[in-house]
């Protein structure tokens, strides 16, 4: 089973529509302001989480009777982001994957930080992935192959969560690197491209995030 986090930052409708449209089997999860987004599209989530600071109360007080959907009140004066609630609801509910919508838009400390809670996951062997109509994010602590067709943009772009990442090795890309240590303040990984049918990004220690992106 996945989730899907429909956090409060800038969500397109029609990717909204398509990630709740899927026949994968998920539990869909509205982080406070997020829940507008899913009530203007007619979709129920089954839980509500959050502060409700920027959320409409009596958008809220409408799915209360409702007793397939949970609602998760916190106090603003809390130690996590509400996104970082829903996250921690996500993984107690034993799913195999992750993916978040709204999680990036005008505030820079929340999706920085959003960007990091994903370091959380792994922490767990769950995928969890930050996705908007640009990019797609996601971080790794061990190889992967990537499919050229099936990547999100044309850019690949590798930049290290952690202070180093070792042993860095592409193969496949425009601009291939081997066992190479990449250090948190280098711009070495922005902006690459695949250019094989198949590439492939190797490390032998630290956690790296990956985004794909379209202009």
């Amino acid at each position: 089973m996945r989730a899907l986090i429909v956090s409060g930052g800038d969500i397109d409708y029609d990717l909204l529509k398509f990630y709740c449209n899927s026949e994968e089997e998920q539990v869909i999860i509205a982080v406070d302001r997020g829940l507008r987004y899913l009530y203007n599209l007619n979709i129920l989530p089954n839980h509500i989480v959050g502060d409700f600071d920027s959320a409409d109360f009596d958008l809220i007080e409408c799915y209360r009777n409702n007793t397939n959907i949970q609602i998760h009140k916190y106090f603003p004066e809390k130690d996590y982001t509400d996104t970082d609630i829903a996250l921690n609801l996500a993984i107690s509910l034993s799913v195999h994957s992750i993916t978040i919508l709204g999680a990036l838009g005008k505030r820079m400390d929340h999706a920085l930080g959003n960007i990091h809670i994903l370091a959380k996951a792994l922490s767990y062997n769950i995928f969890c992935e930050i996705v908007d109509i640009h990019n797609r994010i996601y971080v790794i602590d061990k190889s992967i192959a990537l499919e050229k067709e099936k990547v999100y943009g044309k850019y690949v772009s590798l930049i290290p969560l952690t202070s180093f990442v070792y042993g860095l090795t592409l193969n496949g890309f425009k601009y291939i690197v081997n066992d190479y240590k990449l250090s948190i303040g280098k711009s070495l990984g922005i902006s690459n491209e695949i250019i094989e049918n198949f590439a492939s990004i190797e490390l032998k220690k630290g956690i790296l995030i990956v985004i794909e992106s379209k202009d």
